[in-house]
């Protein structure tokens, strides 16, 4: 069964909407900057840098309801609602529309802010509602709320693959019947002291020193040290492509196919050899009746870590071979989490649509162990008939989807 594209949205260090930040990657911009959090506890945080979302949620939301929800869940209303009006807000009945949303922390900044209130002040000034903007669901729940699904609302929590799944998931639930739209995709807002700090300590972030701040993240490059840490929300509506036909819907693209594995080897480490991503990768193109020689091009996790990075890449150059166009996004916006393997798909199918392949930031010395084709310097025209998205997370978490032309 065809499974269309037809609508996405996206919020972004760059700001609301999938064209700011299309434009963005294209012109080469980064959205890494040094973090001004203000507080004792920021204080005590030895890596202040990121790519937090440009999002003025009073001014996105309304002031009341914003107040209502985590900065998570803000995001993702956001981001949903473009992807929603870009689908030509379909006619749907309730029952036959769903929602997967992918987080990998939820709603970690308002357990976190709950947690000082109730030391400081005591339980009388706890909200009410911090459980309802906690809970990890609380996102696809209330997008739920928004339109009406009632074919269910469903949350992925795979960590860094949480995004990916969630659009997986949604094919799933189309390709079975249980829907015949789904709004799909992933959120995260994770810049609290508490991560930040887990990650520095866990030597996971890269370490500023002297840099400017927008150099710090290199994936694939030789001197690569870690990621960045990052902020927003994608969604696409995925439907039947009869579904879409028979509303006279245009489709951005199709997802072909998609694979889910799991390393079952380590909680924080990856294989070292990517077997397990190999093989979401080949049933995912084997999916999409395709070959590793048909893919045109790979959006990679890559988020710059020395191991990461070249496990992935022998795993893509057995799984796909040499000759793709590869690009890491998360060079220009950082590594968003529950919410990389959504933004990441949606740039996917743009290059797709527009034959363009954004480059690689900070790419200036290849790693020797990496054979494959990464963009750099500047952005790359050529046909994109197939492209390749991976998303991997923690527990060994593994998500391929593959796009193709509508």
């Amino acid at each position: 069964m065809d499974i269309s594209i037809t609508g996405y949205g996206a919020v972004s260090p760059f700001g609301h909407g999938v064209d700011a930040l299309w434009d963005a990657l294209v012109a080469g911009r980064s959205g890494v900057h040094v973090l001004d959090r203000p507080g004792a506890l920021w204080e005590q945080v030895p890596i202040l840098v990121g790519a937090d979302a440009a999002l003025d949620a009073d001014a996105a939301l309304g002031r009341v309801r914003a107040n209502r929800l985590d900065r998570s869940q803000q995001l993702a209303l956001v981001a949903a609602g473009e992807a929603w009006a870009d689908a030509g807000a379909p006619a749907v009945e309730g029952d036959r529309l769903a929602v997967v949303v992918g987080t990998g922390i939820g709603g970690v900044e308002t357990l976190l802010d709950a947690h000082d209130v109730l030391g400081a002040s005591g339980a009388r000034r706890v909200s009410p509602r911090t459980v309802p903007m906690l809970m990890a669901n609380g996102a696809a729940a209330q997008i739920s709320i928004e339109y009406g699904a009632r074919a269910g609302a469903y949350t992925t929590v795979s960590a860094c693959a949480s995004g990916a799944e969630a659009i997986a998931i949604a094919a799933r639930l189309i390709v079975t019947g249980e829907a015949d739209v789904v709004i799909a995709g992933g959120t995260e807002a994770a810049f609290t002291p508490v991560a930040m700090a887990s990650f520095a300590q866990s030597q996971a972030l890269a370490k500023p020193g002297d840099d400017d701040p927008t150099t710090l993240s290199r994936p694939f490059d030789a001197s690569r040290r870690g990621f960045v840490l990052g902020e927003g929300a994608g969604f696409v509506v995925l439907e039947s492509g009869a579904h879409a036909a028979a509303r006279s819907q245009r489709s951005h693209g199709t997802l072909a196919g998609w694979g889910i594995t799991s390393d079952a080897f380590h909680i924080t480490a990856p294989l070292a050899d990517g077997g397990e991503q190999e093989r979401a990768m080949t049933a995912a193109i084997r999916m999409a009746g395709l070959t590793g020689a048909d893919i045109d091009h790979v959006n990679a996790h890559a988020t710059g870590t020395p191991v990461g990075d070249v496990g992935e890449a022998a795993a893509i150059a057995r799984a796909v071979g040499t000759g793709a166009l590869v690009t890491a996004p998360k060079s220009s916006i950082g590594h968003m989490f529950g919410a990389a393997g959504a933004v990441e798909s949606i740039l996917a199918v743009r290059s797709i649509e527009t034959g363009v392949v954004p480059a690689t930031l900070n790419l200036e010395h290849l790693d020797p162990a990496v054979d494959l084709d990464v963009v750099s310097g500047s952005a790359r025209t050529a046909p994109i008939r197939a492209a390749l998205n991976n998303s991997f997370g923690f527990g060994g978490q593994n998500a391929s989807l593959v796009f193709t032309a509508a």
